[in-house]
């Protein structure tokens, strides 16, 4: 087969047809037909520029012929390629399509995004005294929350406009999993890495998790990465989390309360608690998150997909500018910029030190020792679809969801990474080439593709 013939060689010249473009003139005809019949959407593969022209010139042709059987007549009879020249002479179809690209205007600018006061909130929260709200056309109020519980509730019910959500969540709420079935969205993901186990002083001999039995954890909500790491860490330790130890929920703001009222031996949570303990005296940082996956993701943005489709523009600005803020906090020339924005009362209401601990990575751990890890705690929007099915398989594991799942239609529906790669762009970050990736958990790869496969390798599961 020839370069030209082959449709698979990136390196094929298209010039047999009319505009250079194609390989043969019944494929340009092909490509035209199907831009005034029907839009073509960013997920198959077109450019932007190319599926706005086939909205717009989809629009004018449908106006034109509002009946479907005179439209595909007409098409019929003169052919598409002509019938999109003949539109363009009387309507100014480049213009309009650029117009389109360039969108309206915001819907409503006055919103409210609820957040838990947590290090991993980083770019919600300092969006708004930093001015990324205001940069992209705004009044946001961010509203500090209680518990996740009540903040899938707040943002349910519209009380919130969108959240900062545990990544995990968006998943569930879309699936039924602990709550009636809404589709979710999940945009952005805020902070990857960011937690760590943190034990009460009292267990300072017991650094093996072997010795842990019957310890009582505490976990910000079941559906949580903390809560899936803590169990994969003690499982793979040779403990069963539903009958070896106990794993509660508890807010991230009372843990440290919990930890020194020896209700509780030890969490993973989040920063600033393991940090905090540290800093009261009450507990030390066993291990980071990090070192059991390093990069995954923790919290995020997410909204309901009805705010996200009936608000287009309010949506863009509001994701735009946490990408924004998400790029700016994952520079550590920033960080002790961040953390004094973030530390006042009305935010994450913690001593400076602590958030400076926790943002450059130079820290108390707890034992005597100051360590030094710039990256654990980071910031990348990305909402790798992978990372997605993975979370999946360990709902599935431990029977939070049952029955078949098609775990990449989910992880597609779900994580909207063609919006994110396209808001990275405009602001100067490279987006990755791709939406999936392999990766290891705690030293065992996990390849997205073989979910069940990866399910049935544990050992210790709840499904069978």
């Amino acid at each position: 087969m020839s370069t030209f013939d082959n449709p698979f060689d990136p390196h094929r010249r298209l010039q047999g047809c009319s505009c250079g473009r194609h390989v043969n003139q019944a494929e340009h005809e092909r490509d035209a037909a199907r831009q005034l019949h029907c839009a073509p959407t960013a997920s198959e593969g077109v450019s932007e520029d190319k599926r706005y022209q086939g909205v717009v010139a989809s629009a004018v042709m449908r106006a034109v012929f509002p009946k479907d059987a005179a439209r595909r007549a007409f098409l019929k009879k003169v052919g598409a390629s002509t019938a999109l020249a003949a539109i363009s002479q009387f309507f100014p179809l480049k213009t309009a399509t650029e117009v389109f690209a360039q969108g309206g205007a915001i819907e409503k600018k006055d919103l409210k995004v609820g957040f838990i006061p947590i290090t991993c909130a980083t770019p919600i929260i300092m969006a708004h005294p930093m001015g990324f709200y205001t940069k992209h056309g705004l009044n946001v109020e961010v509203v500090k929350t209680a518990g996740w519980a009540v903040i899938r509730d707040k943002t349910i019910n519209k009380e919130y406009d969108a959240a900062h959500m545990l990544s995990p969540m968006p998943l569930a709420i879309t699936l039924g999993a602990g709550s009636n079935p809404i589709p979710y969205a999940m945009p952005a993901v805020e902070n990857i890495n960011g937690q760590a186990i943190t034990l009460s002083v009292k267990h300072k001999a017991k650094n093996d998790p072997k010795q842990w039995k019957g310890f009582k954890f505490a976990v910000p909500f079941d559906y949580s990465m903390h809560n899936y790491l803590l169990r994969y860490y003690v499982a793979e330790a040779g403990l069963d989390p539903d009958t070896d130890i106990q794993i509660r929920s508890v807010p991230p703001p009372e843990m440290v309360a919990n930890l020194r009222a020896d209700n509780i031996d030890g969490y993973l949570g989040p920063d600033p608690f393991n940090q905090r303990a540290v800093y009261d005296g009450v507990g030390f940082i066993h291990i980071l998150s990090k070192q059991l996956w390093d990069g995954h993701p923790c919290c995020a943005f997410a909204a309901s997909k009805e705010f996200v489709t009936t608000q287009p523009n309010t949506y863009a600005a509001l994701l735009k500018a946490i990408i924004d803020a998400t790029a700016y906090a994952h520079k550590p020339e920033n960080r002790k910029e961040i953390a004094a924005a973030i530390a006042p009362a009305n935010y994450l209401n913690q001593p400076e030190t602590v958030l400076e601990q926790i943002l450059t990575g130079t820290y108390a751990d707890g034992l005597g020792n100051v360590k030094r890890d710039p990256n654990r705690i980071d910031f990348d929007p990305f909402p790798w679809h992978s990372c997605a099915i993975w979370i999946l398989t360990q709902m599935k594991r431990w029977g939070q969801i049952k029955g078949d799942v098609d775990y990449k239609a989910v992880a597609e529906q779900v994580y909207l990474a063609t919006d994110t790669a396209k808001f990275m762009k405009e602001i100067g970050l490279p987006p990755p080439p791709m939406t999936s990736k392999t990766f290891s958990v705690m030293g065992k790869p996990f390849d997205p593709a073989k979910p069940e496969d990866y399910i049935k390798s544990f050992k210790i599961k709840r499904t069978t």
